[in-house]
């Protein structure tokens, strides 16, 4: 059964690094679609865990700053748990810029646990393109074909 974790949720709940998925990309709360709960929904009954970041309480008055607690909190919460998954599994929705995200292929783009959703229509699909080219990220064009990597990755 697919077991979620959300922040401000410890990340000492997961039993199993093996089987852990990070689910990384669009938020941006009213502009991205929910992406996180259908990917959730889509791979039950499956015996993974997934990190989802899409917090339940997120305040978007918190000051992004590194001496708010909260705000800290959050973004290492992210970057541990995307340190520690087996899987990163990540989502550019083209409603979005998403510029965190695109900071976290950075990041990991060298990890080897990247698998990357770029549908047409993101602003900057080619840059996404040639960083997956460069260390042989694969990259698929549509949710269900990142579904269906995770289920390959995890049968």
């Amino acid at each position: 059964m697919v077991h979620v974790i959300k922040p401000p949720q410890p990340l000492s709940l997961v039993s199993d690094y093996q089987r852990t998925v990070f689910l990384a990309g669009s938020i941006e709360m009213g502009t991205a679609e929910n992406w996180q709960d259908y990917v959730a929904q889509s791979l039950q009954p499956k015996d993974l865990t997934l990190l989802n970041p899409r917090r339940d309480a997120w305040d978007p008055c918190w000051q992004q700053t590194i001496t708010n607690l909260q705000f800290r909190g959050q973004v290492e919460w992210e970057l541990e748990a995307q340190e520690n998954a087996a899987m990163i599994a990540m989502y550019f929705s083209p409603s979005t810029q998403s510029p965190i995200t695109l900071l976290e292929l950075g990041l990991f783009a060298s990890s080897g646990r990247l698998v990357v959703c770029c549908p047409d229509g993101f602003w900057r699909k080619g840059n996404v393109e040639v960083v997956c080219d460069r260390y042989t990220i694969p990259i698929v064009s549509s949710l269900n074909d990142l579904i269906a990597s995770i289920q390959q990755r995890f049968p």
